[in-house]
């Protein structure tokens, strides 16, 4: 067997090793809360947020802007922060002042079990991490 192909067989053992990790690792956070900010400037907050049971299910929201903003019910004022725990799995619209169509859908799913529903919502995760990165020049 060449050196390339045990290099390539290496790399594929690696990778269904890190895919079975990922499928039937519990699932941990160090923290429960999924931070919801209000950026100065009424810069607008995303549309959809999803949590997920026993996992991250505790909203955070926290204003960082000057002026109050509506989350559901709550009116967060600036410099505050403010909690929103759920205990069930299930789609919640909230009216929201900087949201697009002033709207914010939480999305609280249940504990994927081990196995793909697993990999699935890992893969989404660093997905939706992914997307949501800042972006910055290089003189930032």
């Amino acid at each position: 067997m060449s050196l390339v192909h045990r290099l390539q067989l290496a790399l594929a053992v690696i990778l269904l090793a890190l895919l079975a990790w990922a499928a039937l690792a519990p699932l941990r956070y160090p923290t429960r809360e999924l931070g919801f900010d209000f950026a100065q400037g009424g810069v607008p907050v995303p549309g959809q947020v999803w949590l997920t049971l026993g996992v991250r299910d505790v909203l955070l929201l926290r204003n960082r802007d000057r002026t109050p903003h509506v989350f559901g019910q709550v009116r967060v004022l600036p410099g505050r922060e403010f909690r929103l725990p759920f205990e069930q799995a299930g789609e919640f619209p909230f009216a929201c002042d900087l949201a697009p169509g002033a709207r914010v859908l939480v999305q609280v799913l249940d504990q994927p079990d081990p196995g793909w529903a697993r990999l699935r919502w890992r893969l989404r995760v660093l997905f939706d991490t992914l997307r949501t990165l800042p972006l910055q020049g290089p003189d930032e």
